[in-house]
């Protein structure tokens, strides 16, 4: 099984793919990192690891642009506008809510999410074998899975 650290470095590989025009450009490319909740340093050292193996190393030619709403959700649409704004070539979110947050605040700017619930259910892509728009990632949420555990569960008993 993959560990949280593990499936984060994948999200920031996979947060390359839409840099490598961007740098090529500009020489240094910009991230958007979003985060719902206090950004975990473990999860910062993740993502740079998924970048530095994808040949992107901070400070030499990618910076990431850090922002959390720390707990307050009502803070996310704010924090991708500005990330928007700047503009960043991909925003890496974090949770479902920032996804969400991101997806909202652009059409264009490619968004690479890591979630544990249903991106489809949540809206954020049309389906898992063809996403569409400028939205995609990874999930550890398996309908399947669920499933079974509820079945466990139940004939487990109290």
């Amino acid at each position: 099984m993959t560990s949280r650290r593990e499936f984060i470095t994948l999200l920031g590989g996979a947060a390359a793919w839409p840099l490598a025009a961007h740098a090529q450009q500009a020489g240094v490319a910009l991230v958007g990192l979003l985060s719902s909740i206090h950004q975990d340093d473990r999860e910062i050292s993740a993502v740079r690891q998924g970048l530095k193996e994808a040949g992107y190393i901070e400070g030499r030619n990618v910076a990431i642009k850090y922002r959390s709403a720390g707990g307050r959700f009502d803070r996310l649409p704010g924090l991708a506008a500005e990330l928007v704004a700047d503009p960043v070539a991909v925003i890496i979110a974090l949770s479902p809510s920032a996804a969400l947050a991101a997806k909202a605040a652009t059409a264009t700017i490619p968004i690479v999410f890591g979630i544990g619930a249903d991106p489809v259910e949540l809206g954020l892509v049309s389906s898992l074998n063809r996403p569409g728009g400028n939205v995609t990632g990874v999930t550890f949420f398996d309908q399947h899975a669920w499933g079974k555990a509820v079945g466990i569960a139940t004939r487990a008993g109290p």
